[in-house]
C-alpha cells in the first residue's frame, strides 16, 4: 500500500513538473513573438546568470526551434545542456549532448560536451544510503559509472590537450577503482549468501577487467574462500599461493570480511569527490 502511495506520489510530482516546464516554454514562446536570435540568447543568459534554470532552457531551446541553422543554435544546444544538468534534468540533458554530436560531429567544443556528458553521469555510489533501505547491491546498477568513463575516456583519447583533460584523467581513475568496488561488493554479498559460484565469476571478472586497484585484494579473498566452500581444492590453492604473492601482509586471512578498516575510508575512492 505504501509503495503504491510512493509510486503515485512520484507520478503526480513527474506530471506537474512537466507541465511547469511546458507552460514555461509556451509563455516565452508567445511573450518572444519576433526578437532575434541574440534578443533569445542574451535573455536566456540573464536567466543562467540569475540561477533560473527552468526559464533560461525554455530562451535556448526557443532558439533551436526557431534559428535552428544558425551558430547561436549550436550555442544554445552547449549552453542548454548545461542548464538542464544544473536543473536536475540529467536524462535531458545528455539528450542534448547525444544531438549535439549527431548534428555537429567536429565542432570545436566536443570536448567540453563529452567532459559535461562525463560529469552528468559521475554519480558517486550511495553506500551510505543503501546501509538504510537494504538493497541488494546487485540492484545497484553502475550504467551511470560506465557511461562516465566512456565520455571521459573518450575525450582523453580524441583530446589530450584539452583544457578538461587533466580533470578527465583523475576521474577515470577514481571511476576504475570505483566500478571495481562495486563488483567487489556483489561477489561479497553472493558469498555471504552462499552463492559461490556467482562470488567467483563477480571476484573473477575485477581481476580480468581492472589491475592496479586495492579491490583486487578482496576479490582474490573471496575468490579463494568460495573455491573452499564448494570443495574445489585445487583451484582454492592456486587461489591462495596468488593472494599471498601478491598480498603477503594482507589481513582477510586473520580477519576476514568483517576485518575494521573505517580508518581506512579516507583512501577509498568513493570519498574523494565528497
Amino acid at each position: 500500500m505504501q509503495t503504491n502511495t510512493f509510486k503515485s506520489i512520484v507520478l503526480v510530482l513527474g506530471v506537474s513538473l512537466l507541465t511547469a516546464c511546458s507552460s514555461t516554454r509556451d509563455k516565452i514562446n508567445d511573450e518572444t513573438i519576433g526578437w532575434s536570435a541574440p534578443q533569445l540568447y542574451d535573455a536566456a543568459r540573464e536567466n543562467v546568470r540569475s540561477s533560473s534554470w527552468n526559464t533560461a532552457s525554455a530562451y535556448l531551446h526557443t532558439i533551436g526551434t526557431r534559428f535552428p541553422y544558425s551558430s547561436y543554435a549550436q550555442q544554445a544546444m552547449i549552453d542548454e545542456a548545461y542548464v538542464l544538468w544544473r536543473d536536475d534534468e540529467p536524462e535531458q540533458a545528455k539528450a542534448v549532448i547525444d544531438r549535439f554530436h549527431r548534428l555537429y560531429p567536429n565542432h570545436p567544443h566536443t570536448d567540453y560536451m563529452l567532459y559535461l556528458k562525463g560529469l552528468i553521469t559521475f554519480t558517486p555510489p550511495s553506500a551510505f544510503l543503501s546501509s538504510y533501505t537494504g538493497q541488494d547491491p546487485s540492484e545497484r546498477d553502475p550504467k551511470g559509472l560506465r557511461e562516465s568513463y566512456a565520455a571521459f575516456s573518450e575525450l582523453v583519447e580524441r583530446f589530450p590537450q584539452s583544457r578538461y583533460a587533466e580533470d578527465s584523467r583523475l576521474r577515470l581513475n577514481w571511476l576504475i577503482s570505483t566500478i571495481a568496488e562495486n563488483e567487489v561488493n556483489v561477489a561479497q554479498y553472493y558469498y555471504e549468501r552462499h552463492g559461490y559460484v556467482a562470488a567467483i565469476n563477480r571476484a573473477q571478472a575485477v581481476l580480468r577487467d581492472f589491475s592496479g586497484v586495492t579491490a583486487t585484494e578482496r576479490a582474490l579473498y573471496i575468490m579463494m574462500k568460495s573455491y573452499e566452500a564448494l570443495g574445489l581444492h585445487d583451484q582454492a590453492a592456486d587461489a591462495q599461493r596468488v593472494f599471498t604473492q601478491n598480498f603477503p601482509n594482507s589481513d582477510y586471512p586473520e580477519h576476514g570480511l568483517d576485518k575494521d578498516s573505517s580508518w581506512l575510508d579516507v583512501f577509498k575512492p568513493a570519498t574523494w569527490f565528497n
